[in-house]
């Protein structure tokens, strides 16, 4: 235990910066020194929701003033793109053919770069193995035996935080393969004084639906804004229970030999940490600006489907 509590503290004191090139290795030492494993017991399947207290909704609910509300939710992409598969809508009944109403039906294959989802816990697998030791066997054609989305059927209701990063940069979105490392976080805290803790969510906005909305759809895994592998201990440090960003939170490439997603594999893996991907934060960028306003009440709510590896969402900003 000692030894384990020296590599975090070494860890933290020294973060890896953007001149610092982030290996394999060096994530898989990330998967285990930054690990919560066990923190709540081995049985646990909620991971970092176990920091979102009754104290701290309450702190949250504190924050809705105004009574607004804005979704991050992005409006469901109806054809094909080089971003993901399409959201499937498919017509069942209409006021052409029924005289008693209408009904349609919903297919989608949200985990992707278009749909507004939550990843589940089960979602991330490595050298067999999912959060918190379970087996990654757990997980069979008929679902997830453990991590679920099922255990967030009560929703995610905590005090978040919209970390603008164009508005750092004072650009109105970040560059293709643009990587955001932890002195640039650094420079966000010291900016806006805002300072994350236990519980936060911390939702990131690249400008990704500006970019696309300027130069259309592209190809999301060679060339897109996001975290670096190396702001990873800055997220530890600051024991947030929620990450989400516009897009999949990684920068892309990730730059790392054999891993593609390595902010979400030790996110979700290794810390516990459930990631909202494809969240539209233009809306409550504009809103949040507009009051010098960085903090607000999220609520997030799953479909509540058993052994299911996440869900699509429609979070909502309170201010």
């Amino acid at each position: 235990m000692f030894m384990r509590r020296l590599a975090l503290l070494l860890c933290f004191a020294l973060p890896l910066s953007s001149g610092a090139r982030v290996t394999r290795a060096d994530v898989e030492q990330m998967l285990d020194r930054l690990s919560n494993w066990g923190r709540w017991g081995s049985s646990d399947e909620l991971g970092a929701l176990n920091l979102i207290t009754r104290e701290k909704r309450k702190q949250a609910a504190a924050l809705l003033r105004e009574g607004s509300v804005i979704s991050l939710a992005h409006p469901a992409i109806k054809e094909s793109t080089d971003d993901s598969p399409p959201f499937e809508h498919r017509m069942l009944e209409t006021g052409l053919d029924s005289k008693t109403g209408a009904s349609d039906a919903y297919a989608v294959r949200y985990h992707g770069f278009t749909v507004t989802h939550v990843d589940a816990l089960c979602h991330i697998f490595w050298n067999g193995k999912m959060y918190n030791g379970f087996s990654q066997r757990e997980v069979t054609d008929k679902g997830a035996g453990k991590l679920s989305i099922e255990r967030l059927r009560h929703g995610i209701v905590t005090h978040a935080i919209l970390v603008d990063l164009p508005r750092l940069f004072g650009s109105k979105y970040l560059d293709g393969k643009r990587a955001v490392y932890p002195e640039d976080l650094d420079a966000w805290e010291k900016k806006f004084n805002i300072h994350p803790g236990p519980g936060d969510a911390l939702l990131f906005r690249t400008g990704r639906w500006a970019r696309r909305a300027a130069e259309g759809a592209w190809r999301i895994m060679e060339n897109s804004a996001g975290l670096h592998a190396s702001c990873l201990p800055w997220l530890k440090k600051r024991d947030v229970a929620v990450v989400g960003s516009d897009l999949a939170t990684d920068v892309m490439p990730s730059g790392i030999e054999g891993i593609v997603l390595p902010v979400h594999l030790v996110l979700i893996r290794g810390m516990g940490v459930p990631i909202l991907d494809n969240l539209d934060l233009e809306a409550v960028s504009e809103f949040a600006a507009s009051r010098q306003r960085w903090e607000f009440l999220l609520t997030v709510a799953p479909l509540v489907v058993e052994g299911g590896t996440g869900s699509p969402i429609n979070p909502l900003a309170a201010f």
